[in-house]
This record gives structure tokens, sequence and C-alpha cells, in this order.
């Protein structure tokens, strides 16, 4: 019996299922639900959408992920960021249009569905990889930043306003003066409550106990009356299932924003998975996480949501109530789709102030200010570059700031790659291994020979600095030195550009009575070095020479 396709991962874990983990999967599910409610509340208000949509991305986004996701833990839904990017590119492209407002988010998620699928079609789940940490340590910080300014407002009671962080602080501010106080109490109180209880009760659904004790203080006094600002009606009912009016041609800038979300949301959702994944030493095919993406969003935007993605805090707390697989979420979406259905009155009194405590808790992970000036003190180019990403998003803000993250990320990979470490070597006393000079101050020099090898591949951006350092190095060494040996074992790939600065630092050792020998050569390197006649550089043109022994052959060229 087969495990069933690769593509439709629970045609595997459903033949091991065992029954004992059924009560685990459905605690786990109902606990994640009750998680999912107050969360989405706040997020579908941050994108400028309806409640009722942001409960649906949970509902409808989990049941996507579990049908083509690779993580057991990874609980999908919509997220701080993701809530913001669309929130502040929407409503420029629908121009005021509450209607279109809503197709257009729900067409973004569409888009993301469909770049999700070509991008697991061409194998681009490695396109990740060069967005650094470092970079992410920035645009999460400036992320976190951004969505605070987005609930000033609404925590002070006040109407707010501006594009920026800047502009948002600045309305608040003067709007001041006709705050609400009981707004800010009862927000303050939430928050209070919100910190107290991830302290003591971490991975609990905390968020939905401060919601009902603040439905029941609207309820029971006069806060309303005193200024207090509610979520209002929500309609009952399962979201219908249909396509947006609008197509992709229609609509100006969707595809940068759906890009965005797919970078953002891969890179967040795989992050979180990995986590899960070496705690419980699960396997995880990040490959696959890119249908699992893609079938939840499909799924969201059949129902008439906007860009869904994984996140850590949902995730943990998915993890933390039990679950043992994607099940969990099966779960979790029929208890959503019971509160859908019956409990939409109780969500009427939910107070604004209440919800804005509930973003502002949860990005505060954001901001890694521990992390920052550690980066600070330990690397200083690479703190900078993480700055770049912090202030891009401040200025520029989230879609843009995510764009410019990948920019800097690449550039940064580019800069190590244009300038790449360069050891000099020494032997180790009384063997016939080298080390770095720098780092291993014990070890033996090599009299008359100068060994380096270059952690990475030589290439056209990086040869000079390889030959410049090369050849200083060389002429500090002084008149004593009468061979140089480029030890290539950790530069696998040359290309053309590279083998062409060989002949020249060859050429510039010889103008000084040294001769320059290749150890370590990879079979490519040394048929290049051959096709362009160049084969007197190798120590032996037909096999790869040990560094050792092209050592060895010193005294040789001493006589030479």
């Amino acid at each position: 019996m087969t495990d069933g396709p690769s593509w439709f991962p629970p045609a595997r874990w459903l033949r091991t299922y065992e029954g004992a983990w059924l009560p685990a999967d459905a605690l786990a599910g109902v606990t994640l639900a009750a998680y999912a409610i107050p969360v989405s509340l706040a997020y579908a208000r941050l994108a400028g959408l309806p409640p009722e949509v942001g409960i649906s991305g949970y509902l409808l986004g989990g049941l996507g992920y579990a049908a083509l996701g690779s993580s057991r833990h990874l609980a999908v839904g919509p997220t701080s960021a993701i809530s913001l990017m669309v929130g502040a590119a929407v409503g420029q492209m629908a121009g005021g249009d509450a209607v279109r407002y809503g197709q257009i988010a729900t067409l973004a998620a569409f888009v993301v569905a469909a770049l999700c699928v070509v991008a697991w079609a061409v194998r681009a789940s490695t396109l990740t990889n060069f967005i650094s940490e470092t970079v992410l340590l920035g645009f999460k910080a400036g992320a976190g930043l951004t969505i605070a300014s987005t609930q000033l407002a609404a925590f002070f009671g006040v109407p707010g306003g501006g594009d920026d962080v800047l502009e948002r602080v600045v309305a608040v501010a003067r709007q001041l003066p006709a705050w609400s106080p009981a707004t800010t109490a009862l927000g303050a109180s939430a928050l209070a409550l919100l910190v107290l209880g991830d302290r003591l009760l971490p991975g609990r659904p905390v968020a939905l106990g401060v919601v009902a004790l603040a439905v029941a203080a609207v309820a029971l006094t006069p806060l309303r009356d005193a200024g207090v600002a509610v979520v209002g009606v929500v309609p009952s009912g399962l979201p219908a299932i249909g396509f947006p009016a609008v197509r992709p041609r229609d609509v100006d800038g969707l595809l940068p924003l759906a890009l965005g979300c797919v970078l953002l949301a891969y890179t967040e959702g795989v992050s979180a998975a990995r986590t899960f994944a070496a705690r419980h030493r699960d396997p995880l095919d990040v490959r696959q996480e890119l249908l699992g993406l893609g079938g939840a969003n499909l799924l969201v935007a059949l129902g008439g949501g906007y860009p869904v993605a994984g996140g850590l805090s949902q995730s943990a707390v998915n993890e933390n109530a039990g679950a043992r697989t994607p099940l969990a979420l099966v779960f979790a979406s029929a208890t959503l789709a019971l509160c859908l259905l019956f409990l939409t009155g109780l969500v009427r009194d939910v107070p604004q102030a209440v919800l804005a405590a509930i973003v502002l808790v949860a990005v505060k992970g954001l901001v890694d200010l521990r992390g920052i000036l550690r980066l600070r003190r330990v690397r200083r180019f690479e703190f900078r570059v993480a700055m770049v990403a912090l202030v891009g998003v401040l200025a520029f803000g989230i879609l843009k700031g995510v764009l410019l993250a990948s920019v800097a990320s690449i550039l940064m990979l580019l800069a190590r790659a244009a300038e790449p470490p360069i050891a000099f070597l020494g032997r180790v006393p009384g063997t016939r291994h080298f080390a770095n000079l720098a780092t291993h101050p014990e070890i033996e020099r090599i009299p008359g020979v100068l060994a380096f090898r270059v952690a990475g591949a030589l290439l056209y951006f990086n040869a000079d600095h390889v030959r410049r350092t090369v050849v200083e190095r060389a002429r500090r060494e002084g008149p004593g030195l009468r061979l140089v040996v480029y030890d290539m074992s950790s530069s696998p790939y040359v290309d053309l550009a590279g083998v062409h600065m060989l002949a020249a630092l060859g050429a510039d050792l010889a103008a000084r009575d040294v001769r320059l020998a290749l150890a370590e050569t990879s079979r490519p390197t040394r048929a290049l070095l051959r096709a362009e006649a160049l084969g007197d550089l190798l120590a032996a043109e037909d096999r790869r020479v040990p560094l050792a022994e092209a050592v060895d052959a010193a005294p040789a060229a001493g006589a030479a």
C-alpha cells in the first residue's frame, strides 16, 4: 500500500492516526478557536474589514492548511503584519468604496494562493533563505511599531488619523484633550490583564477571558454611555462561497501586495513551523509549506476573506493545548463555524479599546530590543542593515518595507560575498594539518611559504579583493617569501574572471620572484585553468593535490 501522493500529507498521517489522539486534538482545536476569536476580531479591524471576515480567515485557513501543510502544530489565520499591509494598500486601491475594498482584499488572497502554487511548481522555496535574520529583526521591529501606532486612537477613544507612524502619533497627541477616560481605563485594564495572563498562563486563551470580562462590563455598567466604542452588530452565518467581482487586471498595485504577502507569510510560517519541528523532532517539508499556504489562502479567498499566514503565537497555543496532528485545526474550524452560526450576538459589545490592547500585546514580541542591542555590540554592519529595514518600514509602510528588507538582505549577501574572509595558514606542530594564524597563534609559520584559504567561491565581483589582500600580505612577508599556496578546498567554484585573476596574481608574485601554486583544486577548476592555458599554476595538472604536498614544494621553489 502506498502512502498516498506526496503533495497530500493527510494521506500519510491519517494512516497512522491513533484513536487516543482524538481527545487531545479536539481539546487543542477548541482552545485554538477560543484564542482565535478575539484575535481575529482585532486583526480584521486592523485590515479595515468586518469582524466576521477575521473569524472566517481562521475557519477556512485552518482547513486549507490541514489538507496541504506539513507541520502538525502550525496554526493559520490572520496576522498583524499582513492585516496592516492589506489595510494600508487596499484602502488606496478601493478609493473609498467599501464593497470594492472587500473584493480587492479577497482578490489579493486568490493571487497569493496562485503565487504559492507557482512557487511550489518551480521549487522556489529556497528564495526566502535570502532574507537574513538580521533584516527580519529590523523589519519586525518596524512592523511592530507601525502596528502599535495604528491602535493608539482606539486606545484613547479619539478619531486618530495619519498615514505613517509619525503622523498617527501627532494626530493622537493633538486630539488628547478630547480623549475618553473610560475608554483608556478599559483598554489599560485589558492590557494589564493580557500581559499578566501571558506570564502566568502561557499558551492559554487569556484574551477570550479578557474579552468576556469587557463585554460584561459594558453590559452591566454605563460604559457605553461614557463614550466607549464597541464592535457593533456582527451578522451570523457561515461565509458564502464565491469569487470576487473584480479581476487582477482591474486593480493596479495588486501584484506587489500579493508578492509582499507571500514573502512575509511564507517566511513567518516556515520560521514558526521550523521552531516546533525542531522541538518535537518532526519532519518538515519547506516546499510543501508553499502548498499549505496556498491551500489556506484559496479557501479563505473563496469565503470572501483576505490573505492569511501561519504565526508563532497561535501555533504556540495549538501546541501547548496538546495538538497531535493537523486534525486540531479541523476541530478549531468546526468550533468557529458554530460561533458564527449561533454566538455572534456576544461579539456586539466587545470594546474596540480591548481589541487594541490585544493587538498591542500580540505585536510586543516583534520588537526584540535585546536582540537589536546585542547586534549593535557584536556586528555593526548587520546592525546598520537591520536599521535600514526598520526605518524602511516606518517611513514607507509594511508593504514597501518588506520589499526593501528583501533587497537589503540580498545586498548584504552580496557585500559579504564581495569581501570573503581570507585566512592565512600555518602548520599545526607535529602534523600535516593547517589552521588560521590569526586565531591560532600557537601554530608554526612555514618558512618561505605563504598559504591562504578563501571562505567562498572565487567570482568576478570578489576576485580583485582576494588579489589585493594576498599581494599586500606577500609584500609584508618580505624577501624571504618564495611560494604562495592557495588552498582552494573552500572555493569549490571559480568563474572565468576568477581564473584570470589567478593569472594576474601569479604575475604580480612572479615580479617579486615568488611562485603561485594551487592546492585542493576541484576538477572543474582544473579543467578551466587548462582551457585558459594556466595549467602551470596547478601543483599537478592531473589530480587534486593536498595542501601539505603543495607546501612541501617550498624548498624546490627556493632552489629555483
